[in-house]
């Protein structure tokens, strides 16, 4: 591929503009970002993952009552191309979150150079 066929128009590309979401203030919301999903077993609940192309990554679970505000980022694409749609969803503070790490139990064998 030419330099020349990458410098030709290929289009408008929209831009959304950031708007404020109305009623909102830091100082009763606090922002969390990642991928939102809907709770396996609870309706009225949500989780949020963290970075969820990781191997070591978290996630936050929140009553969606608690939820103020939610705004769509860009989506994040591994590799092999598969997109995971982010969002930033914003807390009321004093809420009730759980942070969840998940990991395999196992037995650590130290290595030896």
């Amino acid at each position: 591929m030419t330099i020349t066929h990458l410098l030709e128009g290929k289009g408008k590309f929209e831009i959304q503009a950031y708007a404020r979401p109305k009623n909102m203030d830091r100082d009763t919301h606090i922002p969390f970002s990642g991928a939102p999903r809907k709770h396996p077993l609870e309706k009225n609940k949500i989780i949020l993952i963290v970075d969820p192309f990781t191997t070591n990554t978290f996630y936050y679970e929140f009553n969606i009552e608690d939820i103020g505000f939610a705004e769509e980022l860009a989506n994040l694409t591994n590799i092999d191309g598969d997109a995971i749609p982010m969002a930033r969803i914003w807390v009321k503070k004093q809420s009730v979150g759980v942070r969840c790490t998940p990991f395999i139990v196992d037995t650590i064998v130290p290595r030896r150079n």
